[in-house]
C-alpha cells in the first residue's frame, strides 16, 4: 500500500475518532468527506487498497451502507489476496449482520474469516472470530 496514503487514512481516523468522543458533528462529517473523496479518487487505481474502505465503512453510522462499503473492502482485499484484512473485514460485517437480526448472514460471513483468519497471526481476532461463531451457533 502506498505510504502516504496509509498515514493519511490513519490520520483520517484518529480525526474522525476524536470529532465522534468530543461529539462534534461538523468535524466529523467534513473529515468523513474527505476519507470517502480519497477513497473514491484511489477506486480502480494502483492505489486502492482495502484499508481506505475498510475505514470508510468504520465511520459510517447506516449499517446498511456500512456493510456495502466492508462488502467492497473485501472484493479489494480478495484481489490482492490480503488474508489479515478479509479476516478483520470479514469479522466486523459478522457483527453488522448481528445488530441487523441476520444471524445467518453473519454465520456467513465468520466462516469464510475463520478460513483466512488460519494464515494471520493476530490471536485476539482469530479469538474473537472463533467465540462469535460459536455463539451463533450454539456451540
Amino acid at each position: 500500500m502506498n505510504t502516504k496514503i496509509y498515514k493519511e487514512v490513519l490520520s483520517l481516523a484518529k480525526v474522525l475518532m476524536t470529532c465522534a468522543n468530543k461529539k462534534d458533528q461538523v468535524g466529523f462529517d467534513a473529515s468523513y468527506q474527505t476519507l470517502l473523496r480519497l477513497c473514491e479518487e484511489n477506486d480502480g487505481t494502483d492505489k486502492d487498497h482495502p484499508v481506505q474502505w475498510e475505514t470508510l465503512a468504520d465511520f459510517t453510522d447506516d449499517l446498511e451502507q456500512a456493510i456495502a462499503l466492508y462488502d467492497k473492502a473485501l472484493a479489494k482485499a480478495t484481489a490482492i489476496n490480503a488474508k489479515d484484512y478479509l479476516s478483520s473485514i470479514g469479522f466486523s460485517v459478522a457483527q453488522l449482520k448481528v445488530e441487523l437480526g441476520d444471524n445467518a448472514g453473519a454465520i456467513a460471513y465468520l466462516e469464510q474469516a475463520k478460513i483466512h483468519s488460519n494464515k494471520i497471526i493476530d490471536k485476539e481476532l482469530k479469538a474473537d472470530i472463533r467465540d462469535l461463531l460459536k455463539a451463533l451457533k450454539g456451540v
